[in-house]
C-alpha cells in the first residue's frame, strides 16, 4: 500500500514510536503544533471518519482509550486536546484515519 501512515505502521518509514498494541500505533508528529504532539493511527487502513461503519465502534473506543493512556504516560495532567481532521475541509492531509493528541501548552478556543 502506498499510504504514508501504513508505511510508518509497517516500519517501512521510520518514526519515533510512543505507543503500540495490536490495533494501533502512535508516533511523534514530525511537525508538532504543541510540545506534545502524537499521532495515533489504527493499524488497519481506514481513509477517514467518512469510511467508518458501526463495526468500527470498538476500534474508535480503543483509539480513545489509547489517547488517554498516552496522555497519562506523557504527564499531561493539566489537560490536552484530541483532534480528528476529516476530509479536505477538515484539514486532513494524510488519507489514513488518525487522532492528534496535543498537550503541554494552553490550547485556546477556537483553534487556529
Amino acid at each position: 500500500m502506498s499510504c504514508l501512515f501504513c508505511k510508518i505502521v509497517d516500519g517501512t518509514i521510520l518514526s519515533t514510536a510512543i505507543y503500540q498494541d495490536e490495533l494501533c500505533y502512535a508516533f511523534a508528529d514530525i511537525h508538532p503544533m504543541a510540545p506534545v504532539h502524537v499521532l495515533i493511527v489504527p493499524r488497519e487502513h481506514i481513509g477517514s471518519m467518512l469510511e467508518l461503519t458501526a463495526g468500527d465502534k470498538d476500534l474508535m473506543g480503543h483509539l480513545a482509550i489509547a489517547a488517554s493512556q498516552i496522555a497519562a504516560q506523557q504527564g499531561l495532567t493539566n489537560g490536552y486536546r484530541v483532534v480528528i481532521n476529516t476530509g479536505e475541509d477538515g484539514g486532513q492531509t494524510v488519507e489514513h484515519l488518525h487522532l492528534h493528541l496535543l498537550g503541554r501548552r494552553n490550547l485556546g478556543w477556537p483553534p487556529g
